[in-house]
């Protein structure tokens, strides 16, 4: 028996890093006072969902990963509760800037960066504006408390990604979010973005966290942004799913909250191997994939 509590934090964001900093910090000391060894914070938690708008001077939000106000805070916090977070946060390298994860040990350490593979570009969801595709590949990392992979947000959509971490051991799959409103067309996305990853729980026998923000974030016209005037309405409705995609904690659309959850990574193995999933793949069959 292998026993892991995980932690997933829904919250809203503003414009303030240091408010959201101190914000993100108050909820991971509680999930950690609750037991929880692995914690969840949603996608660019730091600030404002800037991709709503084009702006040039927000290129300056990016820092590179010994830099950044949130990875380094966090690596104190990690160290000091004994807890793995993987941190959400615009990265820069040199001129190239990326949609990354720094994946924090319970020592406080950095085990590694995954830069964000699939990027949107929607209304209001302008990411390919910031942030260039990441050239990490998949990323698993063996933590204190088991081994991890961790997705960003349009990853969650792709079957390859969750079967890649897969592949590489990973016995969970996390993915920091921020998505919501559907700005153009009328449509509530948020039960489909919810069957999907229980899908890429069900299909690769292991559980599935997913920690979204919530509110709504508005532009107001300036010339900056040539006068556009936007919303979007996070959804929130974080969730944690067991090995069969079975949905076992969920949030609100509209409130901040802390879900957790221990699992068994030990049974969870077991019934992985029991269904035979990876032994009966068939790789050299799956050539129009590539």
């Amino acid at each position: 028996m292998r026993l892991v509590k995980v932690a997933a934090v829904q919250m809203c964001c503003s414009v303030n890093v240091d408010e959201n900093i101190k914000k993100a910090d108050k909820m991971v000391r509680s999930a950690a006072a609750s037991g929880a060894n692995i914690i969840l914070l949603p996608e660019l938690f730091e600030r404002q969902y800037f991709c709503q708008e084009r702006r040039y001077e927000y290129y300056d939000f990016a820092k590179s990963v010994e830099e950044n106000d949130a990875v380094n805070h966090f690596k104190a916090v990690a160290k000091e509760l004994s807890v793995v977070i993987p941190v959400s946060f615009y990265e820069k390298d040199g001129t190239v800037l990326y949609n990354s994860v720094a994946l924090i040990d319970a020592d406080g350490e950095i085990l590694g960066v995954y830069r964000k593979t699939h990027i949107p570009d929607d209304h209001f969801y302008q990411e390919k504006f910031y942030f260039t595709p990441g050239n990490t590949g998949f990323k698993t990392w063996k933590t204190q408390f088991g081994t991890i992979g961790v997705g960003i947000c349009w990853d969650q959509w792709f079957p390859e990604t969750a079967r890649a971490m897969a592949l590489q051991g990973a016995e969970m799959l996390l993915y920091p979010t921020a998505i919501g409103s559907e700005p153009i067309i009328e449509c509530d996305s948020m039960p489909h973005w919810r069957r999907c990853m229980q899908g890429h729980a069900g299909s690769n026998l292991m559980p599935v966290i997913a920690a979204n923000r919530i509110g709504l974030e508005t532009v107001e016209p300036c010339k900056e942004n040539a006068m556009q005037s936007s919303s979007l309405e996070f959804y929130g409705s974080s969730f944690m799913t067991d090995e069969t995609g079975e949905i076992l904690e969920s949030a609100s659309r509209d409130k901040e909250e802390i879900l957790i959850h221990t699992y068994d990574l030990d049974e969870i193995y077991e019934n992985r191997m029991s269904w035979g999933i990876f032994r009966d793949r068939r790789p050299e069959c799956y050539g129009d994939v590539l």
